[in-house]
């Protein structure tokens, strides 16, 4: 749960009409930086939280988010992932950061981020009529594999699971079909793309992109053979399409280990591998994580 007294600050937030730009505080002893300095929806990112003295914890809230740090080399650096949901309208997102310091006291920083809209397109797509229409059997079953996947979703690590940076999951296999496009299936819109394609020939094993625990494993009408793997603090990754599944739910898997191979199940319109990155129910673009630089954690943080 979040410190009464961040609640409180974060209340206060809402009613600024002009915050502390970014980059600077009303407080010397706390500064954040954010990577990238430029955000679109769709962007994880990276807060690095930097104190002048140790503190016990860090908290922090960002559109309607609240932020969980975890320590650095030592307690004076503290860092966030986190990332803005694919759909999310652009504009100014207040940004609460509260530390509590070694000493009881608290140092705080308010301030607003900006996020600019990303460039996303339309993209036609034919499938088989039972997946723009479901039968009423299949709605049943789409009902059933929700219910799946929001328990798989709420079960989240409270410390990192990952180390390092995050990795693609398939070598040598070119991206296809962009992160955020609109979806027309057989000429009507049915969603945003919340992941990223890759042109995989059938059963072309695919890695997870980095450490953490499986918590489904499984087909679902839509996704087809499924894997969904936690690498703590509310981050995830989805794996779709699979032709088959070689981890079960509970085990744990190390970066760039085998999970699966490629296919062609679901909602596909060919062999590949759909992968998902998903931030408390927000949908962020893989490309970009794997560009950030992740820091490591302090070990007890693990």
């Amino acid at each position: 749960m979040l410190h009464s007294r961040y609640k409180l600050l974060f209340g206060i937030v809402a009613m600024f009409t002009a915050l502390v730009p970014l980059g600077s505080s009303s407080d010397t002893g706390i500064a954040v930086e954010i990577s990238p300095r430029q955000l679109q929806n769709g962007s994880p990112c990276l807060f690095a939280v930097r104190l002048n003295q140790e503190a016990r914890v860090v908290e922090g809230q960002w559109q309607g988010h609240p932020l969980l740090f975890f320590s650095g080399a030592d307690r004076k650096k503290w860092f966030a992932l986190a990332g803005i949901d694919v759909e999310v309208t652009p504009g100014i997102a207040p940004l609460a950061v509260d530390a509590t310091l070694n000493d009881g006291k608290h140092k705080t920083l308010i301030q607003n981020v900006e996020i600019a809209e990303a460039p996303y397109e339309k993209v036609p797509l034919s499938v088989p009529d039972k997946f723009v229409e479901p039968s009423a059997e299949a709605i049943k079953r789409i009902a059933a594999d929700k219910v799946l996947k929001d328990k798989a979703f709420a079960n989240t690590a409270s410390t990192p699971q990952w180390m390092g940076n995050f990795l693609p999951p398939l070598h040598l296999a070119p991206q296809s079909d962009s992160f955020g496009n609109q979806r027309l299936f057989n000429g009507k819109l049915a969603s945003v793309h919340r992941g990223l394609d890759y042109r995989a020939k059938m059963s072309t094993p695919v890695g997870a992109i980095n450490s953490g625990r499986v918590v489904l494993a499984q087909p679902l009408y839509y996704e087809g053979g499924c894997v969904v793997i936690d690498h703590g603090l509310g981050l995830m990754s989805v794996y779709m399409h699979l032709s088959k599944i070689q981890v079960a739910v509970g085990k744990k898997v190390r970066r760039g280990q085998i999970i699966a191979l490629s296919g062609a199940s679901g909602r596909a319109t060919g062999p590949h591998l759909h992968l998902g990155v998903r931030w408390q129910g927000s949908y962020l673009d893989p490309v970009k994580l794997f560009r950030i630089q992740v820091p490591q954690f302090r070990v007890d943080a693990h």
